[in-house]
């Protein structure tokens, strides 16, 4: 099944260039495993780039420049764009892109779970503890994820399962950006748990007076 709802080009085209964070580019390269369709647009955009790299007119390199460069090269290397890798079918609870498996302890269900509230919990995920947060939402089956908005930008990617909000139905590889516009309650679908990946800048807002009891919990 090819997903339905993709990142925004802009946030492909920064992937492609290597400015995106570490959380974002996790979860960019983790969707483009199952999307031919997102891996078009990065391959054209990486074409296009190589394409305006090439057109610069050569220039003098001083000697300095030149020592500083070969300088770098002993440097440990830093962690750059997550590279996209089809995914396996290892033995796993779910099956798991190979760029997100590389982030993981262990198997997703052996990792260590904290209650959000009935039917959801959260497990973060150590990436870069400058950028955004990151870790995995789990929902039981046709549980309803307490109302609430977003103090930030937030990207959900669905690993297994799926879930309904008023955006739309969203399942296997398909993203939901949100920002703080966005107030809503995804519900996931029946039959299965509904596992899925997040990026958040902010804080969840939880609205109502049952998301207002739960408030202490409800943080990624």
């Amino acid at each position: 099944m090819n997903a339905s709802h993709h990142p925004s080009d802009d946030l492909l085209v920064s992937y492609s260039a290597g400015s995106l964070d570490e959380p974002s580019s996790v979860l960019i390269a983790t969707h483009l495993s199952l999307c031919p369709v997102c891996r078009g647009v990065v391959a054209k955009a990486e074409s296009v780039g190589g394409e305006l790299f090439e057109d610069l007119a050569p220039a003098d390199v001083s000697a300095s420049s030149l020592n500083a460069v070969l300088a770098r090269l002993d440097e440990p290397e830093e962690l750059g764009r997550v590279q996209v890798q089809t995914f396996d079918d290892e033995a796993d609870d779910i099956s798991v892109p190979r760029p997100l498996k590389d982030y993981l302890p262990g198997s997703v269900h052996s990792m260590a779970w904290r209650w959000l509230g009935p039917g959801v919990q959260y497990s973060a995920i150590n990436v870069d503890a400058k950028g955004p947060k990151v870790g995995l939402l789990r929902i039981a089956p046709g549980t309803k994820v307490p109302m609430h908005g977003h103090s930030g930008n937030e990207m959900t990617m669905v690993l297994s399962g799926g879930y309904t909000d008023a955006t739309g139905n969203y399942q296997r590889g398909d993203v939901e950006a949100a920002d703080d516009g966005l107030i809503h309650q995804p519900v996931a679908d029946a039959g299965e748990e509904c596992v899925c990946l997040v990026v958040t800048e902010g804080e969840l807002q939880p609205t109502g007076l049952i998301a207002k009891v739960l408030q202490p919990f409800f943080r990624l």
